[in-house]
């Protein structure tokens, strides 16, 4: 009887490294207070992840950004300042990624990309590539704009798979959403989210169940999967190779 060998589930945790949930308050109590012990959190549990970071956020705190490559996670681009791709014309697109590149680039290689609110006009996608990039997450299967852009691009397009508050959803919900999630499963959270924000004024998937139970609701996420057999993974680890990026590189592979 033949044993049919099943694919191991594919796992990237991602974290949007910006402000305090923008657009809704001002500072960098995540980045402070949360981002800290995310790292510790994922530290403990052996886990590489992937740092979507604003260059306003490596400019201000250089120190947090060295511990994230120090750490093994890959350092990736959410932009300069996290305005939204969707209000920039195409020169203050061009300079909100060709600005964050250059920051960030000075701590390691950058290659993947995120954009704020992971909203990005298709008109802007070039852009990446001409700044090098080789792997966008801007979409998200729970929005519309992932099943309506068929813009054609050399780079892998990698969509996020659940909303971030998601992971605090109370166990039995939780367990039963992440389990319908397909492979690759690309989760994100925010490091304000690691601060208790629950008498703020926000909306209720932004507030609840932040600061330290966050933390441990995240943990249990990790552990569910681990248990699963979950193959943790960088963003970049997703990426095509060049040669199956480039169909011309493919023409003149295949002329020889």
């Amino acid at each position: 009887m033949a044993t049919v060998m099943r694919e191991a589930l594919v796992v990237a945790f991602t974290v949007d490294l910006e402000p305090d949930c923008p657009p809704f308050l001002e500072g960098f109590r995540g980045v402070e207070q949360g981002a800290p012990a995310l790292l510790d959190l994922l530290a403990s549990e052996g886990i590489h992840a992937t740092f979507f970071t604003t260059g306003e956020v490596a400019s201000r705190y250089p120190a947090t950004v060295a511990r994230v490559v120090g750490d093994g996670h890959e350092l990736a681009c959410h932009g300069m300042t996290h305005r939204a791709f969707t209000s920039l014309d195409a020169g203050a697109a061009r300079s909100e990624i060709e600005e964050s590149a250059a920051i960030l680039r000075r701590f390691g290689p950058v290659t993947s990309f995120r954009a704020p609110y992971l909203r990005f006009p298709p008109a802007y996608v070039e852009l990446l590539e001409q700044q090098a990039f080789t792997l966008d997450s801007s979409h998200a299967k729970y929005k519309l704009a992932y099943y309506r852009d068929r813009t054609p691009t050399r780079l892998t397009r990698v969509p996020a798979s659940a909303t971030s508050s998601v992971l605090r959803l109370p166990g039995a919900a939780r367990a039963a959403y992440l389990r319908a999630l397909s492979s690759p499963v690309v989760l994100f959270v925010h490091p304000w989210e690691f601060v208790d924000l629950r008498r703020e004024r926000l909306r209720l998937d932004c507030r609840f169940k932040t600061g330290e139970i966050a933390v441990r609701c995240v943990r249990d996420v990790l552990r569910s999967y681990a248990r699963r057999g979950a193959r943790f993974v960088r963003m970049r680890e997703l990426a095509r190779p060049a040669s199956n990026r480039d169909p011309e590189r493919r023409s003149r592979s295949g002329a020889r």
